[in-house]
């Protein structure tokens, strides 16, 4: 088709504003998926995404829509997550694409997500065209949505096209907007081919399956293909396009969305961003791609039985190929054996990975404690970098360590605003500033530990505004706080699977809940064994794991009462023997219970 005819566009907006069912009205409309084989959330393929009804990784789609002017076009979809935790992801669609719909909920009004996605589409040029989505609702509030429209995202509330995802309104208006104000397929000029890769995956028949967009040229079967970044060359065993399955075509042509099958067989091998070209005429550049994205919590990654560790290695290198967020490396450790040290976007990144490989690839894990990069400053020495508690320095050592902060933007309703503060000030954070979104909300910006944020923050947040607050972050500057690592030792031995990085201030309040759980959960033992938290060499909490105790004397019937005593004696010198050689056996489900919570 011809590239003029051709239009390339995601769908932008806050967590559940209804960007995938909008989709699917698409989908519905332009007859690319039958009535009845269409379902809700159609684009939505992994269970997980189905369960929590969210969007997880974004879905191409090649649709053919006849224009009012009788003019058939070829629109390439992209429907993409919303939740902050996967601003990585939006960021690759925007790259394959020249137009964007920005959807915002009728009821709700412009979120933080909303703002967020808004300046990524701004900062790569695109076309945003706004819609006010879910407007059949009782609560919907359009003159409040036009407002915030101009006040907060400086678009006209003119362009805005009113629409409902669920019931089918203004659907024809979507699509004529795209034809109209979307612009033709950019860089199609250029003479050799180029494709910007967006996504890949491995199938376990073909090997490494690599979503493209095709900027200029054009790519076919038998093709040999050569990666911009390392050169490497291959075969094109297949290409073709999403409708919205993986529909085998001739060729791809310049504006194209499609996959190609290539002869590539290690995961490592095709980058996210890289750019392919023809072998036999290379291009001379190839294409912007993407900034590098850094991970920016890390935990610790274990197979529960020791036998699966190749399998989870196999599991961490396939999710990599299609997350570039996601990064792993290995490391072992004393209570819990051989596993990875791997990187996350963020706490619900961190989660669904998990969750994936454990669904996707049959392998049951254990994670550590989540935790940041600090910047270690040794005297006279060159700070590094420490992603792990274990490999903290001693506290003499250390002349000074800095956090990782984040600059979120936080919207509440105004009646909440009392205890937000009150909940941003026990995080150790600070509000920079406060805007009035309208009469009922407002937005804080504030600086927060990003330490802070990872366990129970976002839950905190909605328990607090009853579900109608909303945050989104960036990453911060680094700053200096009086950081310590907090050991737990079990009979006096530390045990590095506890260990962790906490602000001095909170550290014995934490050791003190950790020792408790641990005196619970640990079955007793043959001697009493003391749980304690410590801070380099003082004890700052501690507790005992209950002690087994046989009763000697049930078979001393009356008699002298030193004979009891003697029996007692004997005892408790052999409990006092076997503390000094004895070891405490702890279950591997300790680790999970502690962890888990």
């Amino acid at each position: 088709m011809d590239v003029l005819h051709t239009r390339n566009f995601c769908i932008i907006a806050h967590v559940d504003h209804g960007k995938t069912t909008l989709s699917d009205r698409l989908l519905e409309y332009t007859n690319t998926v039958a009535q009845r084989v269409l379902t809700e959330q159609h684009l939505d393929a992994m269970d997980l995404e189905k369960e929590r009804g969210i969007t997880i990784k974004s879905h191409p789609v090649t649709m053919l829509y006849t224009a009012k002017d009788k003019q058939v076009y070829r629109l390439n979809l992209m429907d993409t997550p919303g939740h902050v935790d996967f601003s990585y992801e939006v960021s690759r669609s925007l790259a394959a694409c020249e137009g964007a719909l920005l959807l915002i909920d009728a009821a709700q009004g412009v979120e933080a997500q909303t703002v967020a996605n808004a300046h990524l589409a701004f900062g790569q040029n695109l076309k945003v065209i706004p819609v006010i989505n879910k407007i059949d609702l009782p609560s919907a509030n359009l003159e409040l949505c036009s407002k915030q429209l101009e006040d907060i995202l400086t678009i006209s509330a003119e362009e805005a096209i009113l629409a409902s995802g669920k019931s089918g309104i203004g659907i024809e208006d979507i699509l004529e907007a795209v034809v109209a104000r979307v612009p033709p397929p950019r860089w199609s000029d250029y003479p050799q081919t180029r494709a910007l890769v967006f996504d890949s995956l491995y199938d376990s028949y073909r090997g490494v399956i690599a979503y493209i967009r095709v900027f200029s040229g054009s790519i076919k079967a038998g093709d040999t293909m050569m990666l911009m970044s390392n050169g490497q060359k291959s075969e094109v065993k297949e290409v073709g396009v999403f409708m919205p399955k993986m529909t085998k075509s001739a060729l791809l042509e310049p504006g194209s969305v499609g996959y190609i099958v290539t002869n590539v067989k290690d995961t490592a091998d095709i980058k996210t961003g890289d750019t392919i070209t023809i072998a036999s005429k290379p291009a001379e550049e190839a294409l912007p791609g993407y900034k590098e994205v850094r991970p920016m919590v890390f935990c610790g990654l274990y197979p529960l039985e020791s036998n699966d560790y190749e399998k989870l290695k196999a599991a961490l290198g396939r999710l990599r190929l299609n997350d570039a967020a996601f990064l792993y490396s290995s490391e072992s450790s004393l209570a819990l054996g051989f596993g990875f040290r791997c990187g996350f976007l963020g706490l619900l990144h961190m989660e669904i990975i998990q969750e994936r490989i454990r669904r996707e690839h049959d392998v049951d894990i254990i994670s550590t404690y989540p935790s940041v990069v600090y910047h270690v400053k040794p005297h006279s020495k060159p700070e590094f970098d420490v992603d792990n508690p274990v490999n903290l320095p001693d506290p003499g050592t250390i002349e000074y360590i800095s956090e990782p902060t984040i600059k979120a933007s936080i919207h509440i309703p105004n009646d909440s605003m009392g205890d937000i503060l009150a909940l941003v000030m026990e995080k150790r954070g600070s509000v920079d500033h406060t805007d009035t979104l309208d009469s009922t909300r407002v937005m804080l910006s504030c600086v927060l530990p990003l330490n802070e944020i990872l366990v129970d923050f976002n839950d905190r947040l909605k328990s607090v505004t009853h579900g109608y607050g909303s945050m989104d972050y960036e990453l911060g500057a680094y700053q200096i706080s009086d950081l310590v690592k907090m050991d737990i030792m079990i009979n006096g031995d530390p045990v590095d699977a506890f260990a962790s990085i906490v602000h001095r201030d909170k550290a014995e309040a934490k050791g003190r809940v950790l020792c408790e759980k641990l005196a619970q959960i640990i079955p007793p033992q043959m001697f009493k064994v003391a749980i304690q938290a410590a801070i380099g060499g003082k004890i700052i909490a501690r507790d005992n794991v209950k002690e087994m105790r046989k009763d000697v004397t049930a078979k001393c019937y009356g008699g002298d009462i030193s004979r009891k005593r003697k029996l007692l004696d004997k005892q408790k010198e052999g409990k006092k023997k076997m503390k000094m050689i004895g070891k405490v056996n702890i279950p591997p489900d300790t680790f999970i219970q502690i962890l888990k919570n």
